[in-house]
């Protein structure tokens, strides 16, 4: 199938500009923690193997620096999530040209929140649905 070593040890770190919209993938062994700013609005993603193959990506729904802002920051990153995950897919292309199988991989996102409401782990399809830049 795949060499799940090189596959299981990536940490994608997705982060943008608010000046310029622009996205910054980071793909390592470690989160690029370095590049997580105080607004926490990156996604941080990873392959994971518990029963089976999935992506999973985590994203802080709660504002650390502002209470009551879940609702929008909720909104928001339900909205940008699609070009998010475009963005990893294209951004480790080589990856999943190596090992196409990937592309069929489930992805999970979990929405961090302290507010029950806010908080979910919803499935977000497979990164077929993400193999090119439409979602921006």
């Amino acid at each position: 199938m795949y060499g799940n070593k090189c596959v299981l040890g990536r940490k994608y770190t997705l982060t943008h500009s608010d000046i310029t919209g622009e996205l910054f993938l980071t793909i390592g062994k470690e989160y690029a923690i370095d590049r997580i700013s105080f607004i926490r609005d990156e996604v941080l993603g990873s392959f994971r193997n518990d029963c089976g193959l999935y992506y999973y990506a985590y994203v802080l729904v709660g504002d650390p620096t502002e209470e009551g802002r879940e609702q929008v920051r909720n909104r928001i990153f339900r909205k940008e999530l699609p070009g998010a995950l475009s963005a990893i897919r294209v951004g480790d292309t080589e990856l999943f040209q190596t090992y196409p199988e990937l592309d069929d991989v489930p992805i999970w996102i979990y929405f961090d929140s302290n507010e029950e409401q806010w908080e979910a782990y919803e499935y977000y399809g497979s990164f077929r649905e993400y193999r090119n830049s439409q979602h921006k």
